[in-house]
């Protein structure tokens, strides 16, 4: 699997989203379904993606018991998407589990869906660490712990933010895989987002892969800026 931008399908009316896809029906792109996709449409929006050829980053972050979350992933499995996740603070039994549902529910002679585990979300700072939830170590200290924790428990990577790329390859091998959101052009509004860095800069800091959202969706030409942003991720420019 190469080095992905993931497009992040943040259009939830069909319409929209298939103007935002038509340009790319030449091309086999990354894009990933989150939450409000998923729920909104179910496993046919994962069929139609997968019949344009596309991959498919399934973003559904499950955290909940491990039998739960075993058995969820286990139906997750059999949409033989790419890449799916769970949370971090869910424990090292839960995300054991989670390999296991997919490793069970992978059609035979099939590839299992990688497995990622979410660190901290890239919209979680200091201060909200701190103050509610409750958690006084350091951000990257937590991080990076909850990746090493991510790979004892037999999982493919983890979804962090790029600023603490550096040290997760430093703890966990650069054969770790890191994605990172909170992807913006230097001219982009942060939003909802407090840790953001440039294709270029996650490139340099050795993000395995990158998840951009709304600087290609809410762009007047996606194909354009996906095009320009591919670039700078691949070239370092």
């Amino acid at each position: 699997m190469q080095r992905p931008l993931i497009i992040a399908l943040d259009v939830h009316q069909k319409e929209a989203r298939e103007r935002l896809l038509e340009p790319f029906k030449k091309d086999s792109i990354f894009v990933k379904v989150g939450m409000e996709l998923y729920y909104q449409e179910g496993p046919r929006i994962i069929e139609q993606i997968k019949q344009d050829g596309h991959q498919i980053f399934l973003d559904l972050k499950l955290h909940d018991i491990p039998n739960t979350v075993g058995k969820a992933m286990t139906v997750l499995s059999r949409l033989e998407v790419d890449l799916v996740n769970v949370h971090a603070a869910g424990g090292q039994k839960m995300m054991e589990s989670a390999r296991e549902g997919l490793e069970k529910g992978t059609p035979a002679g099939g590839s299992r869906p990688k497995l990622l585990a979410v660190t901290q979300l890239t919209s979680t700072d200091q201060q909200m660490m701190t103050e509610e939830l409750l958690i006084e170590k350091n951000l990257t200290h937590v991080v990076t712990q909850y990746a090493s924790l991510a790979k004892r428990s037999g999982l493919d990577g983890v979804v962090s933010s790029a600023l603490e790329v550096p040290i997760i390859n430093e703890v966990c091998g650069p054969e770790f895989l890191t994605v990172t959101p909170g992807i913006r052009q230097t001219s982009d509004a942060v939003e909802d987002q407090k840790r953001v860095v440039t294709p270029k800069q996650a490139r340099e800091l050795g993000s395995w892969g990158i998840v951009v959202g709304r600087s290609i969706t809410g762009a007047s030409d996606p194909y354009k800026m996906y095009q320009q942003m591919k670039k700078d991720w691949e070239e370092g420019k």
